[in-house]
């Protein structure tokens, strides 16, 4: 096995494979629509691989054993990850069918207001993910709520979808319980609470313009159609025995949460939970999938069990809101999944060829002044939520890279940490084959490129880090010795 560093690739050579990528794509969405992320965006991050393994391995004598290790090494980074997609689609079957959802939607129908819907759900959303630390957490429970609520109260999905993503990725970037923010900080240096203090000089702005938008949206009646508030609260109550003791799974989750349980625990018992509460208030629904008309232990066994692992289909006499209760358990993360594992691939293919260095040491020979300097890792944040297809990769590589430039400036680090997660964090969502723009369409069942207009806060927030950089508000500098 061969221990050298493969060299850097001149720029026009590593910048072929992310063309291709791109090209490919496009020809992809303009043949398959919305449907491309369901095969054939993975074929097109293949075949970006490809092209970058031939071009190293012909020109640059990279060998095949450093493809194949770093991409070991870099599933074996996000295998939690998928163990934790599996565990979304278990939960989102589970608490539909278990009643919890229904119930949230029953009662949040008719105390929400269409006119002030997105801006509430924005900072629920916001409230729960700053306690929680995830936005998939959050997204995956009180998000799926929220969305069946827009329903019912004729609110564009693409409006909900994004409010529930802008409040949840404020709460993840903000908390001091997040992974991102966690990752941000430790890979540039900081001290925890001083990169959350410091983000809060564009965080904060971002979030109040975000929210204004959504209270004009809401009062502006643009986003506001026919309420269906009777229709959904009469076959919710004709299908599921709505009660607020399914309220009971919601709350000890809260309670795992604020006691620092990983998320992958979490999100496991809470689908357990849910299941027992299923079998107790549900079992004419678990019959209903079990396709048996006979309460029996088998019946309920079989329907609780496609609940977590299959599609669910319930007849509530209402076609729209059969769409909005039916789920697609952990089978329905298949195709997530699969997208995940081929943009890792390609990204490993990235980082093992050096490709990716060649390209960010472009950018950062931009570098002239501060507003340059944090033009440039926001640029190459989201370059790398791209590229790689996955925002902990980003994250790292963005701290790496930019670390010494920021240093070599005379800037604080804190600057850098903020930056990075202006950038790699709150974008990664709007990225189709990206790991969190992925999971969410599945989830909230929006595609990423309807939702993605309505996501103010996440496409604010570098465009309002450039804004601080050029302003120079807060942003320090000190003489470096050479």
């Amino acid at each position: 096995m061969s221990t050298e560093k493969p060299i850097i690739p001149h720029p026009l050579i590593a910048i072929i494979p992310v063309v291709v990528l791109i090209g490919f794509l496009s020809v992809i969405i303009m043949l398959f629509g919305s449907d491309s992320l369901t095969g054939g965006s993975q074929i097109a991050l293949l075949l970006g691989m490809a092209v970058c393994v031939c071009l190293s391995m012909s020109i640059y004598r990279v060998p095949w054993d450093a493809f194949e290790n770093q991409i070991k090494k870099t599933l074996g980074g996000v295998s939690v990850t998928l163990l934790i997609l599996l565990c979304v689609g278990m939960l989102s079957g589970s608490w539909m069918i278990s009643g919890i959802v229904p119930t949230l939607i029953y009662y949040g129908v008719q105390i929400m207001s269409p006119q002030f819907f997105l801006m509430s759900s924005c900072i629920i959303c916001a409230f729960i993910s700053l306690l929680s630390g995830s936005s998939w957490t959050t997204i995956a429970t009180i998000g799926v709520a929220l969305l069946g609520i827009g329903h019912a109260l004729g609110v564009s999905e693409a409006w909900t979808a994004g409010a529930i993503i802008s409040g949840a990725y404020f709460g993840d970037k903000m908390s001091p319980l997040s992974d991102t923010t966690i990752l941000a900080s430790s890979a540039a240096g900081v001290e925890l609470f001083t990169h959350i203090r410091y983000m809060m000089f564009t965080t904060g702005p971002t979030f109040f313009i975000t929210i204004c938008i959504f209270l004009m949206a809401g009062l502006d009646g643009d986003v506001e159609a026919v309420p269906h508030v009777e229709e959904y609260t009469e076959g919710l109550a004709g299908t599921f025995n709505i009660s607020l003791w399914t309220l009971v799974v919601p709350v000890l989750t809260a309670v795992m949460i604020a006691k620092r349980v990983p998320s992958l625990i979490v999100l496991f018992v809470s689908s357990l939970m849910a299941g027992v509460l299923a079998l107790i208030l549900q079992p004419h629904v678990l019959c209903q999938i079990a396709d048996v008309t006979e309460i029996s232990a088998e019946s309920l066994t079989r329907g609780l069990a496609i609940t977590f692992y299959g599609s669910t289909a319930v007849e509530t006499g209402n076609v729209s809101l059969n769409e909005l209760v039916s789920t697609s358990g952990m089978a329905g993360m298949l195709n997530t999944i699969w997208l995940i594992l081929c943009a890792m691939c390609f990204g490993a293919s990235l980082v093992a060829s050096r490709m990716i260095d060649s390209i960010t040491g472009v950018i950062i020979q931009w570098v002239r002044n501060r507003v340059t300097m944090v033009g440039s890792s926001v640029f190459t944040g989201i370059f790398l939520n791209v590229t790689t297809g996955d925002q902990y990769i980003s994250i790292v590589l963005n701290a790496d890279m930019f670390k010494e430039v920021f240093r070599r400036q005379g800037y604080e680090a804190r600057l850098l940490s903020r930056t990075t997660e202006d950038a790699a964090t709150v974008t990664s969502v709007l990225i189709p084959w990206n790991t969190c723009g992925m999971t969410q369409s599945t989830v909230l069942g929006v595609a990423t490129l309807t939702y993605l207009p309505y996501c103010f806060f996440n496409y604010l927030s570098p465009l309002m880090s450039f804004l601080i950089a050029a302003i120079g508000w807060k942003i320090k500098r000190k003489e470096v010795k050479e």
